[in-house]
């Protein structure tokens, strides 16, 4: 449909409120969109998703074959691998026409039983539980999000949580598996991940501030109403930090970390005892010092109690050292730093520890030998992929569970057996209809940037269409690089109806994200932030000026942060793309950094930096943000924008007032917000199923693919 044809978009009124900040003055005509429970402002949200309903109304066809494409090649009724804890198999069941999973389990068959049964969906499981069906606890809510699950050391108790507005905030329940009954127990208010203390008596959990920030950590006893009996165990006062807490997989720890976005501090507390001594005080492993970021895990080595910690302390791309416990300041050096090696994460178990880490831009794992400290890499013959731990919930397992993928291969579990160094291909995600990854391709190729760094960039495509770059060709270009987030190789189901249709799928792996160590976060962040974009719009300029497609086929992609990336590069570069698709997108970052009452605000300064208080950053900022730098006289790419109401991390205001701007020079831009839904968009797999539908008939709108 030509934008001569799409219906009036609507266009709300102007309001000027005036924000005075360092000498500067910006008039912002719509920040009145700001009053979430205004019914004005509901109203003009439901007008622009009338409008963008109208306006994509000729898509509807496409979209319907897209989400049949999808769930033509997922096997709808299926059984995830089980995974051994305690005395039980658990394992996952999705059912054909069902939104939701159902949680269950079934015996082991004795101690020695480590491989997992080869369970079918058509034959009944012998001795089968089923602990949760979340069909179930949805039915009555637009929205439904499963923020805890765990079950008891000893397997006689569960607890779960769930959200049903899209706001993060989730009510826990505990049931007991022996008889039945739903316990007393109504936890409101709480964060994602809540576990059970190994004896099972008692649950730990956090709860979040005014600003949405996890702040405390409290133990409820199991069998209490409500709140009234819980303690609180753990309190951070500082708006920077975000507080987690959970149980070592040795049980002999409770681990309680508090962390900004470059520093941490760990402190433990006695897994056993805790929840009967109301005097116990958490430990500090290491106090906070700015900058220096950290984690621990618990080792028993010859009876000795060990503290393996990995750190960034005179170590850029970290360390790992270790202390015995009660002395954790006299440290060893266990693997030293190695620049272009970033160490990531530290694993232990009985009798090794797993490392994982990243090399060349790819994710790695080791087994980490306690004695001698070599490390054993174990290997794939891809040339991109992600591999990382599995669900490995065992202190002593025979075998370790990998999750494994790239772009061509799907989602795959792996046990690597720890006696003989064999990989076993335990599962693999079926994708039906006929897929065979033989049809299609992936590649890095590295693209020079201005500053003359060089970005990689990852391609995906089907053969049948051509090498990329033999000819030009429709081409969708996502981005991300915040964070030190990395966008690693995945298989996407839905991405195969790209790639049928001959459009090549790449991500530019931008500064700022973590592709290729800290450093590389670093140089996309603060003062450096200008780089993220830059580097896309030279990715795209090379994409390009090399053969591989041309403006008028190329679009974009970004979402939160990466929705930012977004707005920042349609403002630098309109030229180069057909179309800009964001997805709750960060794209007015200076309102938003620059008021500490609203959620996230104090933590993000120590991303974007503090414009506050900062005369430069303010400056900085507003040269890049979205919304401040919309322009007059240029031809922008057509946009669609999309957001939830209730997300508390980029507020659907952002994306309300950016679309209202860009209308006000003549973009081509349609906006849709969720109504009921949070950060993470619809809930249900077939919702969301149909909104990547949804985008993806847009997407092939915009790059003239729609008929194919």
């Amino acid at each position: 449909m030509s934008s001569a044809s799409v219906p009036t978009a609507p266009r709300p009124e102007k309001r000027p409120v005036v924000r005075s900040h360092h000498g500067d003055t910006f008039e912002d005509p719509y920040e009145w969109l700001r009053e979430k429970d205004s019914p004005e402002v509901v109203a003009h949200l439901e007008a622009e998703n009338a409008h963008t309903d109208a306006a994509l109304a000729h898509l509807e066809p496409l979209r319907e074959r897209i989400f049949q494409e999808i769930k033509g090649r997922v096997r709808e009724t299926d059984l995830s691998l089980p995974s051994r804890r305690g005395q039980w198999w658990y394992y996952g069941r999705t059912i054909a026409g069902k939104q939701y999973g159902v949680q269950c389990r079934a015996p082991i068959a004795g101690p020695d039983d480590w491989t997992p049964p080869q369970l079918s969906a058509e034959v009944e499981v012998p001795g089968e539980q089923v602990l949760l069906d979340s069909n179930a606890e949805a039915e009555g809510h637009e929205f439904f999000s499963l923020g805890s699950f765990d079950v008891s050391k000893d397997g006689t108790l569960m607890l779960w949580a769930v959200d049903v507005a899209g706001d993060e905030r989730y009510t826990i329940r505990i049931k007991d598996l022996t008889t039945g009954e739903i316990l007393p127990d109504v936890i409101e208010g709480t964060f994602s991940g809540a576990h059970f203390l190994p004896g099972g008596t008692h649950i730990v959990y956090t709860t979040v501030d005014d600003a949405w920030r996890p702040d405390r950590a409290w133990l409820h006893p199991v069998g209490t109403a409500g709140r009234e009996a819980d303690r609180e165990i753990y309190r951070d006062d500082d708006e920077r930090f975000w507080v987690g807490a959970g149980v070592t997989r040795s049980d002999r720890f409770l681990v309680v970390e508090s962390g900004s976005s470059i520093t941490s501090e760990v402190a433990l507390l006695d897994a056993a005892t805790v929840a009967t001594d109301p005097d116990a005080k958490p430990q500090v492993v290491w106090p906070r010092r700015e900058g220096v970021e950290y984690g621990v895990d618990h080792a028993v080595i010859d009876g000795e109690d060990w503290l393996y910690i990995l750190h960034n302390d005179g170590a850029l791309d970290f360390e790992l050292v270790r202390a015995r416990v009660g002395a954790p300041d006299v440290v060893e050096t266990v693997i030293p730093h190695e620049p272009d090696r970033r160490l990531e994460d530290v694993d232990c178990f009985r009798d090794f520890a797993v490392v994982e880490y990243r090399r060349e831009g790819l994710t790695r794992v080791a087994l980490l030998d306690y004695r001698t400290h070599a490390l054993t890499e174990i290997e794939f013959d891809e040339p991109l992929f992600a591999v990382g731990l599995g669900g490995n919930p065992e202190w002593a397992p025979p075998v370790l569970r990998l999750g494994f993928g790239s772009f061509t291969t799907p989602g795959s579990v792996f046990e690597y057996v720890l006696d003989s160094g064999e990989l076993v291909l335990r599962r693999q995600v079926e994708v039906l209809g006929g897929y065979d990854p033989a049809d299609y391709d992936q590649a890095r190729l590295w693209v020079t940037a201005q500053d003359g760094t060089r970005i990689p960039v990852s391609l995906v495509w089907k053969r049948s269409f051509g090498e990329p770059g033999s000819a030009p060709r429709p081409v969708h270009l996502y981005g991300y690089g915040s964070y030190e987030h990395s966008i690693d190789p995945a298989f996407s189901v839905a991405r195969l109806s790209e790639l049928d249709r001959g459009i090549v799928f790449a991500v530019a792996h931008v500064r700022g994200g973590g592709e290729l160590g800290r450093q590389w976060y670093e140089d996309g962040k603060l003062q450096a932030k200008r780089n993220t974009f830059t580097d896309f719009v030279d990715v795209a300029r090379h994409l390009v000026a090399n053969g591989y497609t041309t403006p008028d086929r190329l679009v974009a992609e970004g979402g939160s942060a990466g929705g930012l990336l977004m707005g920042a590069i349609t403002n630098l570069a309109p030229e180069l793309f057909a179309g800009i698709l964001a997805d709750v997108p960060f794209v007015d970052a200076l309102t938003t950094i620059l008021d500490p009452s609203l959620p996230l605000t104090v933590i993000e300064w120590d991303e974007w930096g503090d414009p506050l208080h900062d005369p430069a950053v303010y400056e900085y900022m507003k040269s890049y943000s979205p919304y401040e730098n919309v322009r007059e006289g240029v031809t922008y790419p057509r946009i669609l924008a999309m957001t939830s109401l209730n997300d508390t991390r980029v507020m659907y205001v952002e994306p309300a007032k950016w679309v209202a701007r860009l209308r006000d020079v003549g973009a081509d831009a349609l906006f849709k917000c969720e109504m009921v839904a949070g950060h993470g968009g619809v809930s249900g797999r077939y919702n969301s199923w149909r909104e990547r539908a949804f985008q993806l008939a847009w997407l092939f709108d915009v790059l003239g693919v729609a008929d194919a």
